[in-house]
This record gives C-alpha cells, sequence and structure tokens, in this order.
C-alpha cells in the first residue's frame, strides 16, 4: 500500500444520495476539481469505495 492518497472530486454530489454527499465532504471534498491527500489506511479506502463513482484516486 502507498504511504498517501490523492483524492480529487471529479462529479458533482448534486444528484448523489445524501450519505454519498457526507462521506464526499468528509473526505474534506467540496468543490468539483478539489484535490485533498489523505492517509492509506482501510478507513479512508472504505470512504473512497462508497464513492468511488464521484472521485479520482492516486496513489501517492
Amino acid at each position: 500500500m502507498a504511504e498517501k492518497l490523492k483524492i480529487t472530486l471529479v462529479k458533482s454530489t448534486i444528484g448523489a444520495v445524501p450519505k454519498n454527499r457526507k462521506t464526499v465532504e468528509a473526505l474534506g471534498l467540496n468543490k468539483i476539481g478539489k484535490t485533498v491527500e489523505m492517509p492509506d489506511n482501510k478507513a479512508v479506502r472504505g470512504m473512497i469505495q462508497n464513492v468511488r463513482h464521484l472521485v479520482k484516486v492516486e496513489e501517492i
């Protein structure tokens, strides 16, 4: 596993399920194109798995 993950919001959360909106917000993403770096652990991987259709993930 990589040490960090670079997560970018690539699709809007307007039509998303409220649970997915809150997950994206918890990841620190609020605008399309915004990128955050998060540690690579099981909690973050699980959050990404729930919103994989809205984000792009790169290993750093």
